[in-house]
């Protein structure tokens, strides 16, 4: 891409941010991804409040919804869904990413939708992961007229036109990013669901704890109360015996 746009800079491409700028959208499409199951802490919830987010700042946006958790708190807030992806989240694969990118860039490049954002879950560290928002398309194309590149100094023939070049192969660049946010989300799912469980854990071994040192505390009371009895019982029956033997 930026052997392209370094000996062919002067041409507008539908994948990127026109020469003059980037201008206004009127509608948005957002790639919400997130799992398949709960259990993995503030995984999901994260996700779902950077959507009701976007919604908020948006007028006029479209959802395309990975997950089942995603898609059961779209449709149980009656929040419109553009199209829907099961049992996706925990198997990522290219296969899965190009048939999403499909429909991604089927309503992109209808016109249906001027951006499309993808929201999902990224891995910062062991212990935490952060929504991530990256815009999909348009590509800002600033990004690959930046920094130096290997074919600088080397002409190249683009046939039969860069432009046609470019449209060839940018469909597998976008299901290249796509399949990118599938493998990270599904890697914070995982990080997210560990660290819940130890957590769990944790507070369950702390818990055991608690509770076995209450079960000794009233086990020993009962223990005592019953020697307590005993103890009692013996010292009434030897003063009984005493005074048998006194009227005797």
């Amino acid at each position: 891409i930026k052997r392209i746009f370094e000996h062919s800079p002067s041409f507008d491409s539908r994948f990127f941010t026109p020469i003059a700028g980037r201008q206004q959208a009127d509608t948005y499409g957002y790639l919400v991804i997130t799992a398949d199951k709960g259990l993995a802490g503030a995984y999901n919830l994260n996700v779902i409040r950077a959507a009701e987010a976007a919604r908020a700042k948006h007028k006029d946006i479209r959802f395309y919804v990975i997950g089942e958790v995603g898609i059961r708190y779209f449709k149980n807030h009656k929040i419109p869904i553009e199209c829907e992806f099961h049992s996706i989240a925990q198997t990522p694969s290219y296969r899965w990413a190009g048939q999403i990118s499909s429909r991604l860039l089927e309503d992109y490049l209808a016109g249906r939708v001027d951006e499309i954002f993808m929201l999902y879950s990224d891995v910062q560290s062991e212990l935490s992961c952060a929504v991530t928002e990256n815009r999909l398309l348009p590509f800002e194309r600033e990004e690959f007229l930046s920094g130096e590149s290997r074919g600088a100094d080397r002409n190249y023939d683009f046939d039969p036109s860069p432009v046609a070049v470019l449209d060839g192969f940018m469909p597998q660049y976008v299901s290249g990013n796509v399949y990118g946010a599938l493998v990270d989300s599904f890697c914070a799912e995982q990080n997210a669901r560990m660290t819940a469980m130890s957590a769990a854990n944790d507070n369950a071994e702390a818990l055991l704890s608690e509770l076995k040192i209450e079960f000794n505390r009233i086990r020993q009371g009962a223990i005592t109360q019953e020697i307590t009895e005993v103890a009692a019982g013996a010292r009434a029956q030897k003063r009984k015996k005493k005074k048998k033997r006194a009227v005797k």
